[in-house]
């Protein structure tokens, strides 16, 4: 068993500080999600995360976490002896910082996982946080494992601040044009009122988009949207560093009393292959009649971000007979459709509306997901799938709520029309991490829109494709877009809810 750490450390002098700040309350005074109701407030309670230290100016790198002085520890037997197959596996983890001092508070972000790649086996921990700078890892006992700090408590506020004090960090342009007239102008969620604006504002959703107006065009003139940047000067706000992978080895602390901590993984992967613990059974489709068959008088509706794509790209590569029809659309955006007329398949994607980090795509185009929900009969011959999570990792998570509430409201009403509908959802994965990732999409934003989007959707009769354990558990390196061995096994959950067996 190895404990190993990646750990965010980042530094900043007084001057940074102040333009920050003088940054940052410009813009939070015009990012404000006022009037929140009871739901929204019941899933900003269900992200809640243990208050993280303020950081000093400037700040010393002594008093963060330090993988080189934290260690672990395997808490005993309960009932003493030996561990077998099959026992919870419990490891207290104290975080300690470049002094040596065990932290007096938590907050870390860590990640947990047993593997074997030489059986294509491994399965998800669960990390619980203290409060007190110590962390207890429980898994089931199947084989070796290995704790991640992805963030220390330090990092996550500077996370917190730049999404609280810097939603516009990321910015967007529109194309405004008429005749031999044209304008580029800025466009985002919010927008400081330093000038016209044009109002965006979906009629149906209440989902917000604005661009500053062209000075010689109407607002009906815009053309496409794609993604500006970031703001100038974010990389001087931070000198961020992300340490080598360190490892800590084992001490034995017989003393320490047995957590209660109780692991409660949904599925682990055995040969490769994802077994779910409990719910429908998940069957391997390892050839293309298998999967043709499951689908025959079907028709699959994609939502989402490039994500999804990649389930409409995958199925393309597998399914010799399924030919997707040209509509000449940018291959990162869509829309795209296959066909495979012998079988009466039809699948289909769509990227969902803005926010979205994508080059240039035709403003008619863009398509809130809830809208084409609305659209959809629906039936028993219908799956629908959605996943929408990493473009909005920068904004207010009120934001993303409101998204998620606007698509569930959607579902609602599509299954009360056609009860028969399958719709799965895809929860957000873990990433390899960059600085533009870290600052941008880093794991623990998406952690707290996966921890909304499951609340959001909690009791309706929906299914979930748990890309976030399924991503943890792989030995293969954590990636935006995973890897296709992990799309596969993806891709298997869908077709066993679609075609469950008799004897599952």
């Amino acid at each position: 068993l190895s404990l190993f750490f990646l750990l965010l450390l980042c530094t900043f002098c007084t001057s940074q500080i102040n333009t920050l700040l003088a940054i940052s309350i410009f813009h939070c005074k015009v990012c404000v999600f006022t009037q929140l109701s009871p739901e929204e407030r019941r899933l900003l309670d269900s992200i809640a995360w243990p208050e993280t230290p303020r950081l000093p100016v400037p700040i010393s790198l002594s008093t963060a976490s330090d993988p080189a002085h934290s260690t672990f520890t395997i808490l005993p037997v309960r009932a003493g002896g030996q561990w077998h197959v099959g026992d919870e596996l419990e490891a207290l983890i104290q975080i300690c910082d470049f002094q040596g001092r065990p932290k007096q508070f938590g907050g870390d972000f860590l990640v947990a996982r047993l593997h074997d790649p030489e059986l294509g086996a491994g399965v998800a921990g669960r990390v619980v946080d203290h409060l007190n700078g110590s962390y207890t890892a429980v898994f089931p006992l199947l084989w070796e494992g290995q704790v991640t700090l992805v963030h220390s408590s330090e990092a996550i506020t500077v996370l917190r601040r730049l999404t609280t004090e810097q939603p516009g960090r990321v910015y967007f342009k529109s194309l405004f044009q008429s005749g031999s007239v044209s304008e580029t102008m800025v466009c985002n969620v919010c927008l400081p009122p330093t000038q016209p604006l044009c109002n965006y504002t979906d009629l149906h959703t209440g989902e917000p988009w604005f661009c500053y107006k062209p000075k010689n065009l109407r607002c009906d003139t815009r053309i496409n949207h794609y993604k500006g940047g970031f703001m100038v000067g974010k990389t001087d706000l931070y000198d961020i560093h992300i340490t080598d992978v360190r490892f800590i080895f084992l001490s034995g602390q017989p003393e320490v009393k047995s957590s209660t901590v109780k692991p409660e993984p949904v599925g682990y992967y055995y040969q490769g292959a994802w077994r779910a613990l409990g719910g429908t059974t998940v069957h391997q489709f390892n050839n293309p009649s298998a999967i043709s068959q499951c689908l025959t008088d079907k028709v699959v509706h994609l939502h989402g971000d490039s994500t999804i794509r990649q389930w409409f790209e995958y199925l393309n590569s597998v399914l010799p007979d399924l030919k997707e029809f040209n509509l000449h659309s940018r291959r990162q955006n869509g829309p795209f459709m296959s066909v495979d007329m012998a079988r009466n398949i039809l699948v289909k994607f769509s990227c969902h509306a803005p926010p979205l980090r994508f080059s240039s795509i035709p403003t008619n185009e863009l398509h809130y997901i809830a809208n084409e929900l609305d659209r959809l009969v629906g039936g028993s011959n219908t799956v629908v799938v959605i996943g929408i999570w990493s473009h909005f990792s920068t904004f207010p998570i009120v934001l993303y709520m409101r998204r998620l509430q606007s698509i569930r409201r959607a579902v609602l009403r599509l299954l009360n029309r056609a009860p028969g509908t399958l719709v799965v959802i895809r929860t957000a994965n873990l990433k390899a991490l960059t600085l533009s990732e870290t600052l941008t999409n880093s794991d623990w934003y998406s952690l707290q829109r996966d921890k909304v989007l499951r609340a959001t959707f909690k009791g309706l009769n929906v299914r979930l494709v748990d890309a976030w354990e399924m991503s943890l558990a792989h030995h293969l390196p954590h990636s935006l877009h995973p890897q296709t061995p992990i799309i596969k096994n993806m891709i298997d959950i869908v077709l066993s809810y679609t075609c469950p067996q008799k004897n599952g």
